[in-house]
């Protein structure tokens, strides 16, 4: 009798220590409802950099010392340029890692960068991890230099297929590029949010495009029968194609190039109202005729397609290949200007006088 005690009160240590041990497990993997996402605010006027810099020191007023350590990068690091879309070990200060404070201070941030369209799709792209069963508190927050309507700051906002760099050089000038944004599922396919699309406008959009070329139109956009394996320029430090391929917007119709404008659009309005004008100037000053479309795949739903817009100012690329067609990836570059490149430059050479 007493050998059978003894067991049975090892049993209930055992199951004890191991209850013990599962709760500290799912305590340290955030859950999508405890890193629960702030809904949208009403949209709001245009936001200066000044409200960018004042909602980034909120932010950085919520970390301890040990958090900030994390968090902050001098400008000139090399981290700022480090940007990826992949699954993979990140520097900054991760949403897991913060609390229900300072992850309300991050998405506010966040909205002050974005429109609430453009936030509706962020915060979409992290909770789609959690309906994967990944684990959403990996996406981190990075600030460069320090918050100021005066000097040159930036900050990252970035996890698995999400990657929005920041760059402020003059109290109304931001730079927002690269931007990457990618949604897997693309379309949800079971469970209660089945049907969701993510990122729908960035491909139907573009194949309302496509159905408004003629035949021959289509023959001379479609660059390739099969669509490459990801985007072309990756996360490459600066974006580069050896050439324009495709239809020129120079030869499509009235309605054609609206159409264009309306694909243009969807990518520009992820962003504040000042970032954006910012961005149609350039291709507007450009000219919308020297842009150029490019298809190659399927043209058909749920078949593998990519598609790019590429001009003198700007790169868009897309594609929809992975998981039988349904794994969005999509990346618009300045190519005069990410990471303020050109902004920083002016900004420099004014100063130094």
């Amino acid at each position: 009798m007493k050998k059978r005690r003894v067991y049975a009160m090892g049993a209930v240590v055992l199951l004890l220590l191991l209850g013990g041990w599962i709760m500290v497990q799912v305590a340290t993997t955030p859950s999508p409802e405890a890193l629960q996402i702030p809904v949208a605010m009403a949209a709001q006027p245009t936001p200066p950099s000044a409200d960018l810099a004042a909602a980034a020191q909120h932010f950085l007023n919520t970390l301890d010392d040990e958090q900030r350590a994390q968090a902050v990068f001098s400008f000139d690091s090399a981290e700022r340029f480090n940007w990826h879309f992949v699954p993979r070990t990140r520097q900054g200060l991760g949403l897991g890692a913060m609390t229900d404070a300072q992850r309300t201070a991050a998405y506010a941030l966040l909205q002050t960068a974005l429109t609430e369209d453009g936030y509706a799709k962020a915060t979409g792209i992290v909770e789609l991890e959690g309906i994967l069963g990944r684990d959403p508190g990996r996406y981190y927050v990075s600030v460069f230099g320090t918050p100021s309507v005066a000097e040159p700051w930036g900050w990252r906002f970035e996890g698995h297929h999400l990657s929005l760099n920041f760059s402020s050089v003059t109290q109304t000038v931001v730079a927002a590029t690269p931007s990457f944004w990618g949604a897997n599922p693309a379309e949800v396919r079971q469970g209660e949010r089945s049907g969701w699309r993510v990122l729908a406008a960035e491909e139907d959009e573009a194949r309302a495009l496509w159905n408004l070329l003629t035949d021959a139109q289509q023959q001379r956009t479609r660059i390739a029968n099969q669509a490459p394996r990801d985007i072309i320029t990756g996360a490459d430090r600066h974006a580069r194609l050896e050439r324009f391929e495709g239809f020129p917007a120079a030869e499509m119709t009235t309605a054609q190039q609206a159409q264009l404008q309306v694909l243009l659009d969807v990518y520009l309005n992820n962003m504040a109202a000042d970032v954006a004008t910012t961005q149609r100037d350039a291709i507007d000053d450009a000219g919308l005729d020297a842009l150029y479309l490019a298809w190659a795949g399927s043209a058909e739903r749920g078949e593998a397609h990519y598609y790019r817009i590429h001009g003198p100012t700007v790169l868009i690329e897309y594609d929809n290949i992975q998981n039988g067609a349904n794994h969005i990836h999509a990346v618009w570059r300045d190519l005069q200007d990410d990471f303020a490149e050109d902004l920083l430059r002016q900004h420099y050479e004014q100063h130094a006088h």
